[in-house]
């Protein structure tokens, strides 16, 4: 039998709109979030574990809903931590860093290691900076591992995100774009005219690329929950403790004298490097033929001093 345009173009309409429409509060009291009968435990959601099978960190707070009923919701929270501590050896201490990473289950994101200058003590020194990710569920043991090897810890901030609203419409949407998207399957099985087909198809693909986004935007908030990143920022001890006596700071002016003999004796090796190969080929390709040529002209003087007029 075959499909009116008209009829076919109505009902992708309406599929779409379907698919694109906000969740209702009905449709939101999925596993992970809705109301729980007395003396039935909360049943975990599809999203209990990412696409790699890890558990996921979540809160359950309970409150209050309609009708008197307490309500559990799952907290989908994506924690972070920052923090500068004073080290030895920066350097080494990010290596230390990085292998506590992979002791407990994560990675290294990234890793610089650099010489800057702290113009406040005069000094120059290696700083480094690194950010990891480890199991949320572990995040307090790396903090303190972290901190055990550090001579000072000058901040310490964990932060949380709750993203549960987000997550629980993007699966609200994925359901709605997987509905539609089988509802087209069957409207283009259905369709005989070659215009049906292709108009179905295109909005099939359009769908399925909506369908892939919402994935992938999930996907990222379950590996976030999943895995804390940490960043460390690591501070040279020689430049946050400087030995201070009265405002004098002796150590600051031993590494100023250091540095000034150190510039000194640059510029008395520069000198000779150029004498050595620049100033002494030239003097000796030019002062050996003068000495010989001033030598001759004394000798002749010398003669036609020594020899007595002809008389």
């Amino acid at each position: 039998m075959h499909m009116r345009p008209a009829f076919l173009s109505l009902a992708i309409l309406t599929l779409l709109l379907i698919s694109c429409a906000p969740a209702s509060p009905q449709s939101l009291e999925s596993p992970s979030v809705g109301a729980v009968e007395p003396g039935i435990a909360p049943q975990p959601f599809a999203g209990e574990s990412d696409f790699a099978g890890n558990a996921l960190p979540r809160d359950f707070v309970s409150d209050q809903g309609a009708g008197g009923q307490s309500a559990a919701v799952e907290r989908l929270v994506i924690r972070t931590a920052n923090l500068s501590i004073v080290v030895h050896d920066p350097a080494e201490s990010a290596k230390e860093i990085s292998r506590i990473a992979d002791e407990f289950g994560g990675f290294v994101v990234s890793s610089n290691v650099y010489e800057t200058t702290f113009a406040d003590v005069g000094v120059t020194a290696v700083r480094a900076s690194i950010t990891i990710r480890v199991p949320a569920e572990r995040l307090d043991e790396t903090l303190d591992r972290i901190e055990k090897g550090a001579s000072e810890v000058q901040s310490r901030s964990v932060t949380g995100e709750d993203v549960t609203q987000q997550y629980t419409d993007l699966q609200s949407r994925l359901r709605n774009l997987e509905a539609a998207e089988a509802q087209l399957r069957e409207i283009m099985g259905s369709a005989v005219e070659t215009e049906d087909v292709l108009a179905v198809y295109n909005q099939l693909v359009q769908v399925r690329g909506e369908i892939e986004m919402v994935k992938g935007q999930i996907q990222y908030f379950e590996e976030s929950a999943s895995l804390s990143a940490v960043t460390v920022d690591l501070i040279p001890d020689v430049a946050a403790q400087p030995l201070q006596i009265g405002g004098w700071r002796p150590e600051g002016t031993a590494k100023e004298a250091l540095t000034t003999l150190i510039r000194t004796l640059q510029v008395l090796g520069d000198a000779a490097i150029w004498l050595a190969i620049c100033v002494l080929p030239i003097g000796l390709l030019f002062g050996i033929p003068a000495y010989f040529v001033i030598r001759s002209v004394v000798r002749r003087r010398r003669i036609a001093k020594e020899t007595p007029p002809a008389g």
